[in-house]
């Protein structure tokens, strides 16, 4: 029987069940059946939703590139972003992707105007009165490695923390780092594929 989870996955927590180096993994907050695996990643220092299944052809239609669904990122950045550096990033960079120079596909990028209601990061991000930490909002139909961090470095301003809000039309909404829940098969892919 297919099973389907989604996790607000902690910051500094592995996105696998295995540790590495005695380092935080999902083991440590989630408990799950032995065959069930995260689709995709997110780095250790990101945090956000992530989907847990033992469903090898969800799996598939998530990371196929050729798939292109939508991923929210929500980045704080350090220092007061530009309107050019966000029509930039929306228009796609040159980023470093495994030594070999890559375009990033055009994307939806915009300033939060007020700072988004995000749960307390342990430990904070560094705060620096002079310098201000906006939030920016990427939609991405693509997840290379590190690709938010690596494009907002592009424009020349530092991702300082960094979350994945949304994937298709699954959401975060009203959930904290370490919540999980499960869903029925049928709300999985509606709400991925609107099937």
């Amino acid at each position: 029987m297919h099973r389907y989870f989604i996790i607000y996955k902690p910051y500094l927590v592995l996105s696998q069940f295995t540790s590495q180096e005695g380092k935080p993994t999902l083991k440590d907050f989630f408990t799950v059946p032995v065959d069930v695996y995260p689709v995709g990643r997110l780095d250790n220092d990101s945090e956000g939703l992530l989907i847990l299944t033992n469903d090898s052809r969800l799996n598939h239609r998530l990371l196929n590139p050729s798939f292109a669904h939508e991923r929210e990122y929500w980045a704080q950045v350090d220092g007061n972003i530009t309107a050019a550096a966000i029509n930039a990033l929306s228009k796609g960079v040159d980023i470093n992707i495994e030594g070999k120079a890559y375009k990033t596909r055009p994307c939806k990028a915009s300033l939060f105007q007020a700072e988004p209601a995000v749960a307390l990061r342990v430990p904070p991000i560094r705060y620096r009165a002079n310098i201000p930490a906006p939030w920016i909002k990427l939609v991405l139909t693509e997840g290379k490695n590190r690709q938010v961090r690596k494009m907002t470095a592009k424009v020349g301003f530092a991702t300082l923390r960094l979350i994945r809000y949304r994937i298709g039309q699954i959401t975060l909404d009203n959930m904290q780092p370490g919540d999980m829940i499960e869903l029925p098969e049928k709300t999985i892919y509606r709400k991925l594929f609107g099937e």
